[in-house]
């Protein structure tokens, strides 16, 4: 596993480290003629009618697979990520700390109210 440092969150996994029920934030690309608040990296498509770009998610480990994490997302959906994806990481404990309420909605199964996500 990569070495942390502690104002960065780690990239890739080692999977002898990673256990059900911990938090990881997944940085996913969308596409969209608006993007939110949220969004990094924003870049006009070719025909500029619309954006790419990449918005942080955060999830919670549902199952670990030699091949990679099962993650459940706060709407219940479940994707499967490589461990050695790099778009994929374990936050630092200052997101832990900012990011409390949404991974806790995550793991509760509960929705947040913000459309934002």
């Amino acid at each position: 596993m990569t070495e942390c440092f502690l104002d960065e969150g780690c990239y890739g996994m080692d999977p002898s480290k990673i256990k059900v029920g911990d938090w990881v934030i997944y940085r996913k690309q969308k596409s969209s003629k608006a993007p939110g608040p949220r969004a990094v990296d924003v870049r006009a498509s070719s025909g500029g009618e619309t954006y790419q770009y990449m918005v942080d998610k955060f999830w919670v480990v549902e199952e670990v697979h030699d091949d990679g994490i099962l993650l459940r997302t706060r709407r219940g959906k479940q994707n499967t990520i490589p461990f050695d994806d790099p778009r994929l990481r374990i936050p630092s404990w200052w997101e832990k700390l900012i990011y409390r309420q949404r991974f806790l909605e995550v793991a509760n199964g509960n929705e947040l109210s913000t459309s934002d996500q």
